[in-house]
């Protein structure tokens, strides 16, 4: 009785389920101990209902194909239809936050987890653990690498309050040099003067492109207020 349940092609399922568990849920892991809106258990229903898709694309009509002649079925429609839908997926977790996208490293963590589970559910199981390590890869040593590239760089939020007359003439000054303004807001204050909120990105710490020097003209400005942000 037990041989008709746990037959070759049943046990089988199950170790391609328990796979597509384990390398989605170590993709999962990285990305829970970060704190990101997808995390373990996120990833591993991803993979494990890929490979359950992969698993019916292949082994779910085949009593239909053996018993009727007309019928014809194309094994990868299922799996197309599994890579398309799951953007739908990723894209709850992208996050527009004024000029700065947040959560498109999990968006495409969690798309290249169906892809994944459909690979284990295919039964190549070494691809599969292949490029789970370049996940991995990617995730954690690349990560580190960029951020030791941009360790010198940060947001700087610049408030001024500046006199009418040069207002133009700073914003010229600024836009010549080196410094990228994501936005910046103006507002009017009493006694002709304008008070200014500028968003830079980019800003190196130790040069700062000549922010500091042309904020330093107390002929010009009345106040000047900094904020670093990493």
């Amino acid at each position: 009785m037990l041989t008709d349940i746990f037959d070759e092609e049943f046990i089988e399922s199950i170790i391609k389920l328990l796979v597509a568990l384990l390398l989605a849920g170590i993709v999962g892991f990285e990305r829970e101990i970060n704190r990101h809106s997808a995390g373990f258990r996120t990833h591993i229903l991803v993979g494990v209902s890929s490979c359950l898709m992969m698993i019916l694309s292949i082994n779910g009509f085949q009593h239909f194909m053996e018993n009727y002649s007309e019928v014809r079925f194309d094994p990868a429609r299922i799996p197309s239809y599994v890579i398309s839908g799951i953007g739908f997926l990723g894209a709850g977790t992208i996050v527009v936050h004024g000029g700065t996208i947040h959560g498109l490293t999990t968006a495409a963590s969690i798309w290249t987890v169906a892809g994944l589970g459909l690979i284990v559910g295919n039964g190549m199981y070494k691809e599969a653990i292949v490029a789970t390590l370049v996940i991995l890869l990617s995730l954690v040593v690349l990560k580190k690498f960029s951020k030791s590239l941009n360790k010198n760089y940060n947001e700087v939020i610049c408030e001024v309050l500046i006199k009418e007359e040069n207002l133009m003439q700073f914003i010229e000054d600024i836009t010549k040099r080196s410094i990228h303004i994501r936005k910046y807001v103006i507002t009017d204050e009493p006694e002709e003067l304008k008070r200014i909120k500028l968003y830079i990105e980019g800003v190196n710490k130790k040069k700062d492109s000549g922010l500091l020097e042309l904020l330093a003209n107390k002929n010009v400005f009345k106040k000047v207020e900094i904020e670093y942000r990493a």
